[in-house]
């Protein structure tokens, strides 16, 4: 075992410098920027999708009490508000030009990467919170209408799908993101010292 650690610790030090033409990577780097771009218009596009079924729900519903108003006017808040944070992020990687300031552009591509964090992080939990209190307001009518299996069903999978996404989902897509994200910018400080 020992043997295989040494191995692999020497496979770890080894390093291929591979020459990449500035033009190549620059096609790289323009696919990769492209991807983030549509991923976070898509991200945007999923959660405007997410108020509007919610204000539909809203509306073709007979809502007989104040709490179910409540919830729902609480879940459509913290979308609508979380919609504009990813948006406002959105802005930091679609207004810069990545061809005509490959230094500034590197700048938001950090500033957004400090931005993703915090809204994995800090803002995600406000977030989190916030629809849970809304679905504990839906739920407070929604429920009564339903046999007690059924409640306890709605009640389980409903709040083990937000600990699902709180946990395992939102730990893989930070990774994934950081590491995209740290790839993308030394992609752009690699083609900076090319063309100096």
């Amino acid at each position: 075992m020992q043997e295989f650690d040494q191995i692999e610790a020497l496979w770890a030090k080894h390093t291929v410098d591979v020459k990449i033409s500035a033009d190549e990577m620059l096609k790289q780097v323009k696919k990769d920027v492209n991807g983030m771009r549509t991923r976070s218009l898509l991200n945007l596009a999923g959660m405007a999708l997410s108020i509007v079924a919610m204000a539909m729900l809203w509306i073709f519903y007979d809502v007989q009490s104040w709490t179910t108003h409540a919830g729902i006017s609480i879940i459509i808040v913290s979308i609508a508000v979380y919609t504009i944070i990813l948006y406002n992020q959105h802005r930091l990687i679609a207004k810069n030009d990545f061809t005509a300031n490959p230094n500034e552009f590197i700048a938001s591509l950090k500033q957004y990467q400090l931005n993703r964090f915090a809204l994995y992080n800090r803002l995600y939990w406000f977030y989190a919170i916030a629809l849970s209190l809304g679905m504990i307001f839906y739920f407070v009518e929604i429920l009564a209408h339903l046999e007690f299996w059924m409640q306890v069903l709605a009640i389980v999978v409903s709040f083990g799908w937000m600990i699902f996404c709180s946990t395992l989902v939102r730990k893989a897509v930070i990774k994934r993101d950081k590491e995209r994200i740290a790839l993308l910018i030394e992609k752009f400080e690699r083609i900076g010292g090319q063309l100096k």
